[in-house]
């Protein structure tokens, strides 16, 4: 799968190198900030504490 995004990526390898990096950051800002927070009501964690 990697290797198919990589053969897609235009320009050299340094600029593929810059591009899958974008691509890594917008991927995670996306988990982060929409998908997780999304998710987090709808999963059924009890809180706890640490030490008891």
């Amino acid at each position: 799968m990697y290797g198919w995004i990589w053969r897609l990526l235009p320009g050299n390898p340094a600029a593929k190198a810059l591009t899958s990096l974008v691509l890594a950051g917008l991927v995670a800002a996306v988990l982060w900030y929409v998908v997780f927070p999304w998710l987090e009501p709808r999963l059924p964690l009890d809180p706890t504490t640490v030490g008891r």
